[in-house]
């Protein structure tokens, strides 16, 4: 089992490639196992750290089934080893693709990962400390009058996840858009020519976006228009880079 990254210019067999492909894999699974694993062992922290959002008189959740508090607890554990595992997950990946790639493109998309970890970093952030906690409060005390709220477990869960993972992906748009004019697909000049249609768009994601209460649509809605504003100046920024490096190749 091959787990060794080949050198730059390093030949191997189909064969081998495959060999350090399943070791990779394996590598990864494992990975995952131990710290779904590890999480497992502190679920009632993840737990707890879940609910925070939620108001107090409403953080002990209700479970309607047997198994549901175990099933959710599982979960919980693999979302929360998944994230853990993320880094040896990228970098196992990365090690594969990296020998196919020349220096300077390796430069790049370097850059281009730790911008992306970054921006989902921060994304995580902005749910877990801004999003959600608005957004749980106005749904749990909407009408009171007329409802008697209980959480299902698996409900309020599902809900959470979902809700974090949509803002970590509305933070990675930056990337998206260095990507494509990278590519050639976008250009700066026709992301400020179009930029109303752009709005709109943006704002079509945002209602597309799990969280079916206004708070939570609109605390999805502003930072996605700010970051698209800023992708336009970081395009620009882009291409300005790449124009120098193109003069300086032709002027050596």
């Amino acid at each position: 089992m091959r787990t060794r990254r080949l050198a730059r210019e390093e030949e191997a067999t189909l064969v081998e490639h495959l060999d350090e492909l399943r070791g990779r894999v394996m590598l990864t699974v494992a990975t995952v196992a131990v710290a779904t694993a590890v999480a497992f062992v502190f679920h009632g922290t993840i737990l707890d750290l879940l609910a925070r959002p939620l108001p107090p008189a409403h953080r002990h959740v209700t479970a309607l089934g047997v198994a549901e508090p175990f099933s959710v607890s599982l979960t919980v554990s693999l979302w929360a080893g998944l994230l853990f595992a993320l880094p040896v997950i990228l970098w196992q990946v990365w090690s594969f693709l990296a020998p196919a790639l020349d220096s300077a493109a390796e430069r790049r998309i370097l850059a281009l990962a730790a911008f992306g970890l970054v921006l989902g970093a921060a994304g995580l952030a902005f749910g877990y400390d801004v999003l959600l906690p608005r957004a749980v409060h106005w749904l749990v005390g909407y009408d009171t009058t007329h409802f008697r709220l209980l959480l299902r477990a698996s409900s309020y869960y599902s809900f959470v996840a979902s809700v974090l993972v949509g803002v970590v992906c509305v933070f990675e748009l930056p990337l998206v858009v260095l990507a494509l004019v990278r590519l050639g697909v976008l250009t700066s000049a026709g992301l400020r020519r179009n930029r109303r249609k752009g709005y709109f768009f943006v704002a079509v994601a945002a209602l597309a976006l799990p969280g079916p209460d206004p708070i939570t649509t609109v605390l999805e809605l502003l930072p996605m228009w700010a970051l698209f504003e800023g992708s336009i100046w970081l395009a620009v920024l882009a291409e300005r880079r790449a124009a120098k490096m193109s003069l300086a190749g032709a002027a050596a």
